[in-house]
Order: C-alpha cells, then structure tokens, then sequence
C-alpha cells in the first residue's frame, strides 16, 4: 500500500509529515515517542490526535488514547480511526486495519479487505478499538522497546469492484507446504541424523545455489541414485531448512518443556538453523533467524550468540550483543562467569572490537 506520511507523537500533541495518496489505499504511521509521557499528558478520555493525512480523496486522522476512550477501558490504550471531512453525507464503505509496524501478517491488502468495511460519514465519522491493547500487556511486550511504539492504520475506500469482486488469499504458500508433505513426485533422498527425508530437486535448486551445485553441478555424481547423507546437522534443523525452501516462511520450533526450558531449546535450535541457513545460502532465512535471535540475547546467551554472528557474519546480530554487554551490570556478570574469556578462546578478534565500542 502506498505510504501516506508519519506522525511522531511526544507528549500532547504530534509532528511529522502528511502525505497526499490519490489511490483508494494507502497507510499512516503513529509513532509514540515517550509513552511513559503520554499517559501522564492525556488522562482517561483524552486524546492525543495525528496529523490529518489525505487518502483516497479524504481526510483521516488518528486518534490515541494513551488512557483508554472512556472509564470503563480504563486499562486499554485506545485507537480511532476518524474522518475528517464535512459534508459526507453518502457513506464511505472503509476497510481498516491497526496493527504494529512489525506485525506484517496483518498488514497485507487481501487480509485488509476481507474485514467488513466500516461506513464513514459525517454523522458516523469515527470508528476504532476501545480496547485495541491493556497497558500493563503492551508495557510487557516486544512491541514497545525504549519507551516507544509504532502503529500502522492501513485502509482501503471500497469502490464498486471492491464491493462485489472479492479476491481470495494467496494458497501457494499451504500448497507448496502440502506436496512437501505429501511426498508425490519427489525425487531425491536425504539421511539426516538417523532419518529420512525425501523432496524435489527442482524446488531445492530453484532456492538455493548449493543444492544448486550439489543436485545438478559437477559435484552431482552420485549424488542422485542413493540416498545423500548430511553430517554436523540435527534432523529438526534439516526438516525446518526443507518447510523454510517450500514455504519461504519462518519455521515453528514446536517444544514440550516448560517456558523457560522452552526458550533455552528455541534459542539453541535458532542457532543451528542459523548456521544450516548460511551453509545452503538462503540469506532470508538466515536474517528472519537472526532477528529473532535478538530477542533471546540475555545474560546465559550473548556469548555464544555473539560467537556465532561472528562466525557466519550477522552484523545486526552483532551489534545487538554488543549493545547489551555495553551495559555496565551485564558486562559486570559476564567478565564475572568468565564469559570473555570464551571470546578470547574462540574469536579473540571479537574482544578487541568489544573494548572499542566500551571506549564510546
């Protein structure tokens, strides 16, 4: 969808710039910054408003209320969608959509038009969420990192098409995962760890250079008519590589433990497939893998984490590590249990690089 301009929001009031989309489509960005400050400037039932924004032929804008609309969402940050022009008096059919600015399974258009369209009008110009997120939720989450959030309102004015042709969802996706699972026409066969995999050879080099060669180069020679055999891989690894090739999405490490047991193996298993994404060159799986990550960087990891981005060049990765052993306190329980001195055994090129940033 085309972008339609930024709103920066400080305290009372919102900055940025507005941009004019013709289409019937388009977004606008709401950027908290300082929410902590918002909630003490905007009390239950006050808003805080972004700039009015053109899309469509319309004026819209967004409203926030950092201390929910009305009493009895007290506890909710509240979100509207509001219509600014006069004198509509025909309804405008509105599909909308809020979401976070990482949250891009909600944002793509298909999604976005398969929810009932809002009528907006002069008399009805404002439709939203009383309750889009509980505070104390949002405080705890991904989503608001150094006190800031960004949501995305994305929106659609239904024309007369839109009103009677519906286009489905894209199916590849669940199909590519079914023939992986299926197993029809498959073509080669793969021993990983005491297990058995088989696929198709023109999905695995069509994804990948390495299969590429592997499958079809000079290296090929028997290869084909016997099974080929993965050594320094898990199998849970290898059968993620396989559904990451069918499907290009993220994995899903299915784990019965205990929370914390849970992320310990999630982070251990993000590792691995980090590396088996860099040695079969799928450089998307590789960043999705680095991404996340980052969310599991903490004082029993970022060693071994920052080894690793290291070792298959993450420097997103990387420089995530470092940032949080810049940290006085981590760095103090870090050189306590001895966690430079596995960075001075494994990548000493890593610590001078460390002592250079602790210099900043």
């Amino acid at each position: 969808m085309p972008f339609a301009g930024v709103s920066l929001i400080g305290d009372d009031r919102a900055i940025g710039h507005s941009i004019s989309v013709a289409t019937p489509s388009g977004y606008h960005l709401l950027v908290v910054n300082g929410y902590s400050r918002t909630k003490e400037a905007a009390p239950n039932g006050t808003m805080i408003s972004s700039l009015p924004f053109m899309i469509g032929g319309h004026c819209w804008c967004i409203r926030y209320y950092p201390n929910g609309y009305s009493s009895r969402c007290a506890d909710y940050v509240s979100l509207f969608l509001v219509l600014v022009d006069k004198n509509i008096s025909t309804a405008l059919k509105v599909h909308k959509r809020f979401s976070f600015v990482d949250e891009l399974e909600k944002q793509d258009s298909v999604h976005i038009r398969a929810k009932k369209p809002r009528n907006y009008s002069s008399t009805d110009s404002s439709w939203g969420h009383k309750k889009f997120m509980k505070r104390d939720e949002l405080e705890k989450s991904k989503h608001l990192k150094n006190d800031c959030f960004t949501i995305r309102c994305d929106l659609t004015v239904a024309t007369i098409v839109d009103m009677f042709i519906k286009v489905p969802p894209s199916s590849m996706q669940q199909h590519m995962s079914n023939l992986l699972l299926s197993k029809e026409g498959t073509d080669v066969t793969f021993k990983v760890g005491g297990e058995t995999f088989v696929a198709h050879r023109c999905m695995l080099a069509a994804r990948s250079m390495v299969f590429k060669a592997e499958l079809f180069g000079p290296m090929k020679e028997g290869k084909i008519a016997s099974a080929i055999h993965i050594e320094d891989m898990e199998a849970k690894v290898f059968s993620a590589l396989l559904s990451f090739i069918y499907t290009d999405s993220m994995p899903r490490m299915e784990v019965d433990v205990v929370e914390k047991e849970g992320e310990a193996q999630e982070a251990l298993w993000l590792q691995h497939l980090l590396a088996a994404a860099d040695r079969y060159d799928l450089q998307r799986l590789k960043v999705l893998c680095e991404q996340k990550l980052c969310e599991h960087v903490n004082l029993s990891s970022v060693t071994t984490i920052l080894t690793l981005a290291e070792q298959h060049n993450c420097r997103g990765l990387k420089n995530v590590c470092f940032d949080f052993l810049k940290t006085p306190a981590n760095l103090k329980a870090i050189t306590a249990a001895d966690g430079l001195e596995d960075i001075t055994r494994t990548c000493p090129s890593l610590l001078k690089e460390l002592i250079a940033k602790l210099a900043f």
